[in-house]
């Protein structure tokens, strides 16, 4: 660092923008990535037991764009097209929701 500001001054050490590789894929390929994912796994063969996981979006990617990612690499470009991790919701088996709405009425007032 102190090599570049005295070669360079100030400016040297300016930002050169983010770090990192650029997209694999352009906004089109994006685009039909997308719809893809909405089409669902059926629609790729995987089926309705197997779980649409990383490893399966990275592989259809491959399968459709010939270019292979990372798990890693495919978690930031799925969140960079909208998706997130979804976290399945867990009810207890005994929950009574009539119980649950009486005590809810009655900690209001």
């Amino acid at each position: 660092m102190a090599s570049r500001l005295a070669a360079g001054g100030q400016e040297a050490l300016a930002s050169k923008g983010p770090g990192g590789s650029a997209c694999r894929l352009d906004e089109g390929q994006l685009g039909q990535l997308r719809a893809a994912l909405e089409a669902g796994q059926a629609a790729h063969g995987w089926s309705q037991d197997q779980r649409w996981i990383l490893a399966g979006a990275a592989a259809l990617a491959a399968r459709l764009f010939g270019t292979s990612y990372t798990l890693r690499g495919m978690s930031f470009l799925l969140h960079r097209i909208g998706y997130s991790p979804q976290v399945p919701v867990h009810r207890a088996v005994e929950r009574d929701e009539a119980a649950i709405a009486g005590w809810r009425a009655k900690a209001r007032g």
